[in-house]
């Protein structure tokens, strides 16, 4: 008799052993599926939360988008008055030197000119508003290629593109080769020096540095390259 309750307590032993294995076993998945659904959690708020960050950037370029339209819209229809009125007025008897309306290279209205273009442009990316920025500054190159201020616009058109340093680096390297006796090449060519360093590159750094040194020795990004030059080691 002694014998069978001792065997009956030892199997309830185990039994009961089993089952304690079994719940640390539950405890410990319910635990591990806790920890994820809390990770998942997390994960979805930090998504939600750059959603949003994200429709308000896209809300403000619309914004921006449309501020820009409805000055384009305002010169149309200013563009538009003059065209009327200019074509009321007798033929023989329009004094263009004397005229009140401003004319373009060809004898017709002039449309918005050179320095408002650029200068709504800049202010778009001063603002942060880079795609925008980027649009006028092109089509202030495309409308006034040859304009002293097209250097700068192209070099600003290298400045939107922060988050695209290839993309940047191919504007920089246009800039100096289409205008190397602007002051803005000597920008350009340290842009793509530090470009360089950023991504690893000390040779390709060494080259930009020191072309900005030899072709532009008395610029101010010519000190910065020198320095450059001495922490790299020539």
């Amino acid at each position: 008799m002694e014998l069978q309750v001792d065997a009956v307590r030892a199997e309830l032993a185990r039994v009961e052993a089993a089952r304690r294995a079994d719940r640390d076993s539950l405890i410990a998945v319910l635990s591990t599926l806790q920890q994820h659904l809390t990770a998942q959690q997390r994960y979805l708020e930090q998504v939600r939360g750059d959603m949003k960050t994200d429709l308000l950037a896209v809300q403000r370029s619309l914004v921006t988008i449309q501020e820009l339209a409805g000055v384009s819209q305002r010169l149309l229809t200013e563009q538009r008055r003059r065209l009327d009125d200019a074509a009321r007025r007798p033929v023989p008897g329009v004094d263009t030197a004397r005229s009140t309306v401003p004319l373009g290279p060809s004898g017709n209205p002039a449309g918005p000119g050179p320095g408002q273009v650029y200068e709504v442009s800049l202010q778009q990316l001063r603002r942060g508003s880079l795609v925008t920025a980027r649009l006028g500054f092109r089509e202030f190159l495309r409308m006034f290629p040859t304009h002293e201020l097209a250097p700068d616009a192209l070099f600003y058109v290298g400045e939107s593109f922060a988050d695209n340093p290839d993309s940047a680096g191919a504007v920089y390297e246009q800039v100096v080769r289409n205008h190397a006796n602007s002051p803005r090449a000597p920008s350009a060519l340290y842009k793509l020096g530090l470009a360089a360093e950023q991504r690893g590159d000390a040779a390709a750094a060494r080259t930009y540095y020191a072309r900005v040194v030899a072709g532009y020795p008395r610029s101010d990004e010519a000190n910065l390259a020198r320095d450059k030059l001495q922490r790299l080691g020539r």
